[in-house]
């Protein structure tokens, strides 16, 4: 009998440990910013995707907008290509323009990127889409980006994807999307780099060179060597048969 109760009991701690995970997955479901592979780096280009779940279980999204501060200074941005969705980029003009990493003025910085289903298009319930956009030059200045995010549903619902997260690290309810950069990629690492490349390729062929010499070499031992042991059997080949004529 007790074997049937700890059995039981455990069904019952596994069930409300799955549906405590499942309820956790729903509620932390949120739009984020993400990375494919390394963070993008300061001062650099980089790719960045934002996944967009849709949370209501009777309405589609329809409209995805997202707010980049201009005062990061990304001059140029572009969007990939989603059947069904059209894109557009809106830039500000700055109060004060800046210089990036590169030496570049910029007057003119994006603001703004929105994403709208045509007709017919929508994020489905239990469905998600992710919208990805290229560009920089990145700020150096900061170490995150982030990304306050609009999100409209059929029938004009919109959500608010804009809290910033407090320094204790706890969540908030909505989240904004938010990206860290990378530290800026050094020049003169890079140049080291292929410097040492080259300096280990110029080692590699003299490596080379040397155990050709080598070989060569010491074919040219072997050959004589051989040379020389041909010679010798030829003349001992040779005697015997002077000496049987002789006594003959």
């Amino acid at each position: 009998m007790s074997h049937h109760v700890f059995r039981r009991a455990g069904v019952l701690a596994a069930t409300a440990a799955a549906t405590g995970l499942l309820g956790a997955g729903i509620a932390s479901a949120h739009v984020s910013a993400n990375v494919y592979g390394d963070q993008p780096a300061k001062g650099g280009y980089g790719t960045i995707f934002f996944r967009v779940p849709n949370e209501d279980p009777k309405l589609g999204t329809v409209k995805v907008e997202i707010d980049v501060n201009p005062e990061y200074g990304i001059g140029s941005l572009r969007t990939k290509p989603i059947p069904g969705w059209t894109a557009e980029v809106s830039k500000s003009k700055l109060a004060q323009p800046l210089t990036t990493s590169s030496g570049t003025k910029i007057t003119e910085a994006v603001s703004k990127v929105v994403w709208t289903a045509q007709p017919g298009t929508k994020i489905g319930t239990n469905e998600f889409q992710e919208f990805e956009i290229s560009g920089g030059a990145l700020p150096s200045n900061v170490d995150q980006l982030q990304f306050p995010a609009v999100q409209t549903y059929e029938g004009g619902k919109v959500v608010n994807w804009n809290q910033p997260t407090p320094p204790s690290g706890e969540e908030p309810e909505h989240p904004a999307p938010t990206v860290k950069l990378a530290a800026a990629e050094s020049s003169e690492h890079g140049g080291h780099a292929q410097t040492t490349s080259a300096e280990q390729s110029t080692e590699a062929a003299a490596g080379q060179d040397d155990t050709a010499r080598w070989l060569g070499g010491a074919g040219l031992v072997v050959g004589a060597l051989g040379l020389g042991i041909g010679a010798g059997a030829v003349l001992r080949s040779r005697r015997p048969a002077g000496k049987t004529e002789g006594s003959k």
